[in-house]
């Protein structure tokens, strides 16, 4: 049967066919596609990761950043612009206009609870700028790290609605959780786990960039007419720091002198540049923060090296974004894209603990590495071989002239981060700098009301709640147009702050921001308030609580009325692990998989840390079959279970850079089916023992040995289980010129049981 529409057409092929006349088609289509308002702006936001408001030349800092440098020049450096202290929060209130606890996005994924402003997701009534610009003509991408879907909703099993594809990105290459290997990273294809690409030299930066650009050139080839929203948001600077190597070499020898220097030449170059005020005061080192002076040389060349790498990564990020910048032009596009470059989503990070790391990991579960396996390291740090971080000295130093560092959200150290934004002619003062606050939730205003689109009461069917945000616009032509947003509250892990009218109150809660684990059971009334009149103090320097006791009574106030209305409350001492959140793995001690089951995130299985263990796998090969079994983690820590070249059973075992043991049968398999099994034997009870390992073949031990020690509560955060296929970096010793991944090959794998015991 001819459909209506098919038999039209028919008829008007068949009048043409015989000379009859064909009746022309309506002067108006029906709109079958919303279109952007007239003259709507494509919109660029471009986020980087860890970050310091000293970090970047453009700002003061030592690091050259020329794509930074070249946009600012053309639109506006802000120097009073704000994060949220924390990756998670920060994406959340960036994507939506809203404050972070306000979208159920308070805390960093991996501490996500039961509380409705800490529950690691967006609520439906916050829904994503991507939404919102896409229902109203927009095409949409995000390139790079996510970081906003609960560990429970990260399988392959979904759901999928809160994946960037959920969340109204049309398009989406990167990875899910909050870091990945560069070389190797655990990427995704919109909701699928994927690859990274077979290439020489591969590095992940280099890979988002080409990829945006890629989608750039064909959404503008096919409708050129059609505005975009592309979200930038490599895994850079994040740990692991990793970069080729060329890189690195830049700033070879450029920080011995130290971090407490290097704070000192950046303080200086900031009033120089007039990025801050010429009243402004370089803060002390907080306690706690070694003196450089007080390192032995090995500790002094490990440090200065990994701040070389950190130099490195930075500068080579910027060059990829100055790529995707190149090619807006290189389109024709530039003029009616605005852009945000926001340097970073919180201030600069001491997770790499007081004396930084070269697997940084393993400090993190109380197994900190030795001097003597920092300086082994010295030479592959940069590189596929380390999982790097640098001290937490650095940290301090690239926040110049700020107090404190990432996750501090009670000071400026840790929330205060440089951004340029740049509209083309509508900027009145090229190179200029705006001083009023601003922050991380402003930026969704500024795109609606740049596009002509009010913000929704309602999106697909839900009331949302109103933006917390304000446009950045008025800015845009008056330097000195008074501020227009008068207050903002700020807390992660406890640490708290009020901002309202040019005034600070700041509360420092427990947590240190080099010791990750250490949050403590500090009582939140016990906290001391500090008052800061920061109209007159940029960088927190002068506390004047005791002067202006009224003051701070009324600040107070006003953050407890703050944290009532956007879910901060109640304030809970943090905890990893007892969280009333949903597992998969609940109550399960043993789960069974097929070949084809990638991406499994390492909190699906049942828990195996700090116990025994063990795998079994059926398999059916053919002659010449090879590849990867079944692993867990990365190049960091982990385990693989694989046929290694020749067909013979291996299995490779690694404690960050502590122990590595390998296991191996010394016969090939011959074809036909095979039990294979690995038991992890712990040595408990106690927590980061080691164990005795054996591996088996067909019932039979073919290999044992043993570890002194093993991680005590992950391999990675962001690497997963795989069956047929090593996703992300390899956790084996697979053979040399083998494809990323490994994948099993010249056989079936029936089946694969972890089993914890």
């Amino acid at each position: 049967m001819i459909s209506a529409l098919g038999a039209s057409a028919l008829a008007l092929m068949a009048s043409a066919a015989f000379g009859q006349a064909v009746v022309p088609a309506p002067a108006t289509v029906p709109a079958y596609q919303i279109k952007a308002p007239a003259g709507a702006p494509n919109v660029v936001v471009i986020l980087l990761d860890d970050v310091g408001f000293g970090a970047a030349s453009t700002f003061g800092g030592p690091i050259e950043t020329p794509a930074l440098g070249r946009l600012a020049a053309d639109g506006l450096r802000y120097n009073r612009f704000h994060t949220t202290g924390i990756c998670s929060p920060t994406r959340a209130s960036l994507l939506t206009g809203r404050n972070p606890h306000s979208t159920g996005i308070g805390a960093v994924e991996n501490s996500s609870d039961e509380r409705p402003g800490y529950s690691g997701f967006h609520s439906k009534d916050t829904a994503s700028i991507a939404t919102v610009l896409r229902q109203n003509g927009y095409n949409t991408a995000a390139f790079g790290k996510w970081h906003q879907v609960p560990d429970w909703e990260a399988s392959p099993s979904g759901p999928f609605d809160r994946w960037p594809t959920g969340e109204g990105f049309e398009r989406f290459y990167g990875f899910i959780g909050g870091e990945t290997d560069q070389f190797d990273p655990s990427l995704f294809e919109g909701t699928t786990p994927v690859m990274r690409p077979d290439v020489p030299n591969y590095h992940l930066t280099e890979d988002l960039a080409d990829k945006s650009i890629a989608w750039l050139r064909t959404q503008h080839s096919v409708t050129p007419d059609k505005p975009f929203f592309l979200y930038f948001a490599p895994g850079a600077t994040h740990a692991p720091l990793q970069v080729p190597r060329g890189w690195s070499e830049r700033y070879k020898g450029k920080f011995d002198q130290g971090w407490d220097k290097v704070r000192e030449e950046t303080f200086v170059r900031q009033k120089r540049l007039g990025v801050i005020p010429a009243n402004a005061r370089l803060t002390p080192r907080p306690d706690g923060l070694p003196a450089w002076d007080s390192l032995t040389p090995d500790q002094k060349r490990f440090a200065a090296r990994t701040m070389e790498v950190y130099a490195g990564f930075l500068a080579h990020t910027d060059a990829q974004v100055g790529k995707l910048l190149d090619s807006l032009a290189a389109n024709g596009e530039r003029q009616n894209t605005m852009v945000f470059y926001v340097f970073g989503d919180n201030g600069a990070s001491g997770e790499g603990g007081l004396s930084g790391s070269a697997n940084y990991f393993a400090n993190i579960q109380g197994l900190p590495e030795t001097d003597q396996i920092r300086a082994a390291h010295l030479d592959a740090l940069g590189g596929p071989d380390a999982y790097a971080h640098y001290p937490a000295g650095w940290a301090w130093a690239m926040n110049a002239p700020l107090p404190w560092m990432k996750t501090v959200a009670s000071h400026l150290g840790g929330t205060r981060n440089a951004m340029v934004f740049d509209w083309p002619g509508h900027v009145a003062d090229k190179g200029g700098i705006r001083t009023q606050f601003s922050h991380v939730n402003d930026i969704v205003p500024t795109i609606l009301e740049a596009a002509g689109i009010t913000a929704p009461s309602t999106v697909d069917g839900i009331a949302q709640k109103p933006m917390d945000g304000v446009s950045l616009l008025y800015s845009l032509k008056d330097p000195k147009a008074p501020e227009r947003h008068l207050t903002q509250y700020f807390e992660v892990f406890g640490h708290r702050a009020i901002y309202h009218d040019g005034w600070m109150a700041s509360a420092f809660h427990s947590r240190l921001p080099w010791s990750v684990m250490g949050f403590g059971d500090k009582k939140f009334e016990d906290d001391r308030w500090a008052l800061y009149d920061l109209g007159k103090d940029f960088s927190q320097a002068r506390d004047v609580a005791d002067r202006n006791p009224a003051k701070l009574a009324d600040l107070k106030a006003l953050f407890d009325a703050e944290a009532a209305r956007n879910q901060v409350l109640p304030l809970r001492n943090t905890t990893l692990g007892n969280n009333k959140v949903p597992s998969i793995a609940a109550g399960r001690t043993t789960m069974t998989f097929h070949e084809g089951a990638v991406g499994v995130p390492e909190t699906a299985l049942p828990r195996a840390m700090n116990r025994s263990w063990s795998v079994d796998a059926a398999i059916d090969i053919a002659d010449g079959a090879e590849g990867v079994v079944a692993t867990l983690g990365g190049r960091s820590a982990g385990w693989s279970l694989y046929l290694d070249r020749g067909g013979k059973p291996t299995f490779s075992y690694r404690v960050f850079d502590i122990e590595a043991v390998t296991l191996r049968a010394a016969q090939s398999l011959a074809p036909g089916k095979h039990a294979l099994r690995f038991d992890f034997d712990y040595a408990g009870p106690g927590y980061g023992k080691g164990a005795r390992l054996r591996l088996m073949v067909d019932g039979a031990v073919v290999d044992t040995g043993e570890v002194k020690s093993s991680p005590t509560a992950f391999y990675t955060i962001d690497e997963s289980f795989d069956v047929g296929l090593d996703h992300g970096s390899p956790a084996g010793s697979y053979p040399a010129g083998t494809a990323p991944g490994f994948a099993f090959q010249k056989g079936r794998i029936e089946q694969v049981t972890f089993s914890a015991r």
